[in-house]
């Protein structure tokens, strides 16, 4: 089973997240801040990182930028703050494997997270 760390500081997306993804077989846990989302990614493994860019005591960038390089991770940011295509496209260069945007459409995060995971 892929594991995910879902850093949100939105209680209710993340359960909606949380609940969207365990039903397609992914076991995912929750941090609401970036310090909570650091430690568990210093004491556990996870297949991807899910980072919302926006929380209350750093950005989801900063997140980012401590824990890329974990040994086969993926990396994605699901906000609802919007990047130009070009900035995108830096980020995959970086190593970020996609940018869901918020509101999401649940089938659409269902294929997106497959895609990251295959």
């Amino acid at each position: 089973m892929k594991k995910i760390l879902y850093v949100e500081d939105s209680e209710d997306t993340a359960e909606a997240v949380q609940i969207i993804l365990q039903a397609k077989g992914y076991h995912v846990e929750i941090a609401p801040t970036g310090q909570k989302g650091l430690l568990l990614a210093k004491n556990k493994d996870f297949d991807l990182f899910l980072l919302d860019v926006m929380l209350p005591d750093m950005s989801g960038w900063d997140i980012y930028e401590k824990i890329k390089g974990k040994k086969n991770a993926k990396y994605a940011f699901l906000s609802a703050i919007p990047v130009s295509g070009e900035r995108i496209t830096q980020l995959k260069k970086e190593g970020v494997s996609d940018y869901i945007m918020k509101p999401f459409v649940k089938n659409d995060l269902i294929q997106r997270v497959n895609k990251i995971l295959k």
